[in-house]
């Protein structure tokens, strides 16, 4: 699972302080017995525009000061939020991912953001990763992967920055999917590049819970998927039945189709389970 933690910044009138965000993670880590919590670090700015002022008006946002990018305008926001998770991990696991990152620079400025709040903290049971949401971090995946935990492709960005459709807009709908080879081929480099360093790569989005797309995903070697909590069963109860090799060869011809329609047509035909 995934903790998207804007929404506990988007349903209340003003931001959580310090004790408030301590205490909601303290809840998540006590329910979780020990089992890493995956974070996603505040991710507003584009479709998620917060009520009290901290996101920028602009002409164009999801190409915007959004994710990451807004870290640099308020800073004190991330080391808050840093500083709360570390303190209700209590040295319990934790998994760190920041979003909307684009340059190295970005991602050592964020690392440096965490190593500085860090110091006030003896706990060793951290990961520190990046979403993979614009096709120039898959396409650098290499130099990333030699500094990261980890990934978590984020498939419904990837997809819209890949193929310039604007997720939200109905009339595009048809020609936005997260099968076309050209995002597929992007998900592929930078598993490739993440598993030569032994990192591991998530995945989530619309795609992870797409039964077409999940014995492409597996055939690709996505580590991890995040679903939303109605459709684990089902995501977990495909996975039994399939066979990894035939993923595999089924992902090999799908990297080489024209477009996603002949992917979704090879999936029907193939034999995977």
């Amino acid at each position: 699972g995934l903790l998207r933690s804007e929404f506990v910044f988007m349903s209340r009138a003003q931001a959580p302080d310090l004790a408030e965000q301590t205490a909601l993670y303290e809840r998540l880590f006590t329910a979780l017995k020990g089992q890493p919590l995956l974070v996603r670090t505040l991710d507003v700015g584009g479709d998620k525009p917060l009520p009290y002022g901290l996101t920028l008006k602009e002409d164009n946002p999801f190409l915007g000061v959004r994710g990451t990018r807004l870290y640099q305008y308020h800073p004190e926001w991330l080391d808050i939020q840093l500083e709360a998770l570390l303190t209700a991990a209590a040295g319990r696991p934790v998994r760190i991912m920041f979003p909307m990152i684009t340059e190295l620079e970005e991602w050592r400025w964020v690392k440096q953001r965490f190593e500085h709040v860090q110091r006030q903290f003896n706990h060793s049971q951290v990961e520190l990763g990046i979403m993979v949401e614009v096709p120039a971090v898959a396409l650098n995946a290499a130099a990333f992967a030699e500094e990261v935990d980890f990934f978590s492709i984020g498939t419904n960005d990837l997809t819209q920055y890949t193929l310039a459709i604007d997720r939200g807009n109905g009339e595009l709908a048809h020609l936005s999917d997260g099968l076309s080879p050209a995002v597929l081929r992007l998900i592929e480099m930078t598993v490739t590049a993440a598993h030569a360093k032994g990192k591991w790569v998530g995945l989530c989005g619309e795609l992870g819970a797409d039964p077409q797309a999940l014995p492409v995903l597996l055939g690709l070697g996505i580590d991890e998927l995040s679903v939303s909590i109605r459709r684990v069963a089902l995501v977990k109860a495909q996975i039994r039945a399939c066979y990894l090799s035939r993923c595999q060869a089924l992902a090999a011809q799908a990297l080489l189709a024209p477009d996603a329609k002949t992917v979704r047509e090879l999936v029907t035909t193939y034999q995977v389970t």
